[in-house]
């Protein structure tokens, strides 16, 4: 399989936060809408991205990304795909949050960044906004 060479930058912009391990999925994040959410549970936190506007005021986050994802379903067994948006990132000096889901993988830049991250992804791939 070849890996996409399609990008799809989500529109929106994205928070990071940090709960304590055993705190509850609070409800802000269930009713969220797109363009992203993902949820992690470890022993040592609860760890959330989604939309910024639905972060309440009194949660401490890390507000301004953006998010690129390969667009088209990834096989699991794909090899260097992330490595293969990372890199020129890394290349041009942009700093990232990557992870990936059963699907496909997300990149997500600050959006302070976004322009010079949309210049070093489109020497890769087809960008679509």
């Amino acid at each position: 399989m070849t890996t996409p060479r399609v990008l799809r930058l989500l529109s929106g912009e994205l928070s990071l936060l940090r709960l304590p391990p055993d705190a509850a999925l609070p409800s802000w994040v269930t009713s969220a809408p797109d363009p992203l959410i993902s949820v992690t549970r470890t022993r040592n936190e609860l760890s959330i991205i989604c939309p910024s506007a639905t972060v309440p005021e009194t949660i401490l986050c890390e507000a301004g990304w953006k998010a690129f994802t390969l667009e088209g379903k990834m096989e699991l067994t794909a090899v260097g795909v992330l490595a293969s948006i990372v890199n020129p990132l890394a290349e041009a000096g942009i700093s990232i949050l990557g992870f990936s889901t059963f699907d496909t993988d997300y990149v997500l830049v600050r959006e302070a960044r976004l322009e010079a991250a949309k210049a070093a992804l489109s020497r890769h791939f087809t960008l679509i906004e």
